[in-house]
């Protein structure tokens, strides 16, 4: 399983505003009023974000210490694939704050910071959320078995392992 890479993380983020700035316009354009994220939504962002670094730690220390209990590591690769998946909808969930945001601060009267606390809340905790979940994916990662490293280094081209 590949990491997280820095590009499907901006384009999640990206996907994100665009929904974002699009349903206020949406919304308003109806005569509607502007959307409002809760603001249990930060708080829930944080949460899975501290389950899956809660989860990552048995992995953590079955690697690092020798003495550890063994963890399978298919339970490995669900936690790492948890962590994927969460540290992606951190950054759509911030990505469609920004996009409130956006959309706010291009009208022609900008409302007190007051009114739109609660989507900067929910963008510091959808980074919160995506630095949690990087740190659980990379806290997943597991070494090769020695049988995998010998057959890499025997094969013809393969790059050393430092």
């Amino acid at each position: 399983m590949k990491r997280t890479s820095t590009v499907t993380l901006v384009v999640c983020a990206v996907i994100g505003a665009v929904a974002g700035l699009f349903l206020d316009l949406a919304r308003t354009s109806a005569g509607q009023p502007s959307f409002v994220p809760s603001l249990m939504l930060p708080i829930l962002l944080v949460l899975l974000g501290l389950v899956c670094l809660a989860f990552a730690l048995p992995i953590r220390r079955s690697v690092r210490d020798p003495k550890a209990p063994r963890v399978s590591p298919f339970r490995a690769v669900r936690i790492a694939a948890l962590a994927k998946a969460s540290s992606m909808l951190g950054c759509l969930v911030g990505g469609f704050a920004l996009g409130l945001i956006g959309f706010v601060l291009t009208r022609p009267v900008v409302p007190g910071i007051g009114s739109w606390q609660e989507a900067i809340a929910t963008v510091i905790g959808g980074v919160a959320l995506v630095i949690l979940a990087l740190v659980a994916e990379h806290m997943c990662t597991l070494p090769k078995d020695p049988d995998e490293r010998e057959s890499d280094a025997a094969s013809p081209g393969a790059e050393p392992e430092f």
